[in-house]
């Protein structure tokens, strides 16, 4: 995932939870709960969310990349497609939303034909055409300032010329409407075009939104519209009167008859706010202060939710630089990482699970395999294998060399660093510290001219696809040479691997049953050989209010606003 959407909720997922968990578990009060949704209650009423602050960026929805407005997008306004609105790993899986139906890609995966819905209006009451879904796209590229516009639409023909001339973009080769049909026509096959065609980028707008950032996000089509959006005040939206269900599955009817959140607070006030039952919900933004971890865990654990995210944390190895360009060193250390310990680190076992592949759970492709642990075979990391590691450190000729271990000055991810320091020190390595502030550390360890040979980093989905873990951090690809945007900082490229992910990527556009199943091959391959100590895939803390009834978490979305009941 994007850094930037990255820095929306680290903070939240970082901070030291070890006494809520150990409260929730032990307290005798009902626990914090790990589910995807909990019993619906009545339509009506004011959803209160709060965050100290605004998100980040423009609120124009072809910009803002952040999850915090986000999660107020999706219930105004919506694309072609979409991700099914339900809690659990269902909602991570793709359905039609304006258009009629999935479509099957023709010519080789580079065509893409969607009928679009009739009837549907936007909350100004403006009727829905496929005009409207086509200035969204030149939109998308005139306003210049759209995040992914070169990256994942670029695909689309005309696209390469709407990035050297954006202000007369013109989208008609790429993008053909027919009556109620649009077809998308693309340079090469892309199998997570339709994944994009999900996200708030490519939510259809009105054929004359202006082709500059607005202020407030246009109208859409979703159960909800804008009306506020203050920031310094709060954001606001209210039910769309022109809204009928055509897909529970796609976009809901909401529950609450507004839903708003507010700014300007501290994060303590927040957290009071929401035990007083003033507030229903802290934005994934603010990270909860710790010195309120022990009355949540002992007074308010039933109002706590714990949920698995789709990210990986990891240490990166240079795989071009000694020693860990030795194949044996880098197995070496990841038979004798303590995953139990990192995760301690970070929170405890509640909010954590141990892994040793790259892709997390409910990513499509995942199967669980670990080679590195005693009694292997479960597919389950259960404990170090210190006797192997030392015998390949041995093995590999690599030890007594100086490595520099890299993270951040965090408090969680420099305890990490030293971590790996006094492991690789153990192991016969002569380890030191380079910690680097939070808001440097990351360009420079992508730059490979910095050489840096052990790198704390993590990744998060951007949507559901093994690519945007496989291809994205690890594909030959994503290696860029003295570049700051370099996302492969472990600089590794293996041509056979990369062969199968080219596959994987042309076999999904006609079977993705079949593209998972070799997606599953390409990480158990790209695990054996050990371009990452991967160490844990994370969960999130969220604490709601007394009188929220029905919290639905999305793998892909997180709580879905519109399904609490505060009535």
């Amino acid at each position: 995932m994007d850094f930037v959407r990255r820095s929306v909720f680290l903070g939240a997922m970082v901070v030291l939870v070890a006494a809520l968990v150990a409260g929730c578990g032990g307290s005798g009060k009902k626990g914090a709960k790990t589910s995807g949704a909990t019993a619906a209650g009545a339509k009506g009423g004011t959803l209160i969310t709060r965050a100290n602050a605004a998100p980040s960026g423009s609120p124009d929805t072809q910009v803002n990349y952040t999850l915090q407005e986000w999660q107020f997008l999706i219930v105004t306004h919506d694309g072609l497609m979409a991700f099914k609105r339900v809690g659990g790993a269902e909602g991570s899986k793709l359905v039609p939303d304006l258009a009629t139906a999935t479509p099957t890609p023709t010519d080789n995966g580079k065509t893409y034909k969607f009928t679009l819905r009739t009837g549907i209006k936007f909350s100004n009451g403006q009727t829905l055409t496929p005009k409207d879904i086509k200035a969204t796209f030149e939109r998308l590229f005139k306003i210049g300032t759209s995040p992914n516009a070169g990256s994942w639409y670029s695909v689309i023909k005309g696209a390469a010329a709407c990035l050297k001339k954006a202000k007369t973009c013109d989208l008609s080769q790429g993008i053909v409407i027919s009556g109620n049909d649009i077809t998308f026509h693309l340079t090469k096959v892309d199998p997570e075009f339709l994944d994009q065609l999900a996200m708030p980028f490519t939510f259809a707008l009105p054929a004359g939104t202006p082709a500059k950032q607005v202020n407030l996000p246009p109208p859409g089509t979703g159960p909800y519209k804008w009306v506020q959006y203050a920031p310094t005040k709060q954001m606001r939206v209210v039910r769309n009167p022109y809204f009928k269900e055509w897909s529970k599955d796609a976009q809901p009817a909401g529950l609450p008859d507004e839903i708003v959140q507010k700014f300007g607070l501290s994060v303590e006030a927040e957290v009071t706010q929401v035990e007083n039952g003033q507030a229903d919900y802290i934005a994934n933004a603010d990270s909860i202060p710790s010195d309120r971890l022990n009355e949540l865990s002992t007074k308010y654990a039933s109002q706590v939710h714990i949920n698995p995210l789709l990210a990986t944390w990891y240490f990166a190895f240079n795989t071009r630089i000694p020693p860990f360009n030795n194949l044996k060193a880098r197995q070496a250390v990841n038979y004798a990482t303590d995953r139990n310990a990192l995760i301690k680190i970070y929170g405890g076992p509640k909010l954590a699970i141990p892994t040793c592949q790259v892709l997390p759970p409910n990513i499509p492709g995942y199967k669980p395999y670990c080679p590195y642990t005693v009694n292997p075979g479960s597919g389950k990391w259960t404990g170090p294998d210190m006797a192997t590691a030392q015998k390949l450190v041995t093995e590999s000729g690599t030890k007594g060399a100086a490595v520099k271990v890299n993270s951040d000055t965090t408090d969680v991810d420099k305890a990490y660093g030293l971590y790996f320091i006094g492991l690789l020190n153990k192991l016969g390595y002569k380890a030191s510290a380079q910690f680097l502030s939070n808001d440097i550390q990351y360009p420079f360890v992508q730059n490979s001219k910095n050489k840096v040979q052990f790198a704390f980093s993590d990744w998060f989905a951007d949507y559901p696809a093994a690519s945007d873990f496989l291809d994205i951090l690890l594909g030959c690809g994503s290696f860029h040479p003295n570049s700051n945007s370099s996302p492969n900082i472990a600089e590794f490229c293996n041509q056979g691997i990369q062969a199968k992910m080219t596959q994987a990527a042309n076999v999904g556009v006609k079977s993705v049953q079949q593209a998972n199943s070799i997606w599953s091959d390409v990480d158990r391959l790209t695990t054996d050989q050990a371009p990452w100590v991967a160490m844990f895939n994370p969960k999130l803390v969220d604490l709601v209010s007394k009188r929220v009834k029905g919290f639905t978490w999305s793998p892909q979305w997180y709580f879905l606003l519109d399904q609490a009941s505060v009535k």
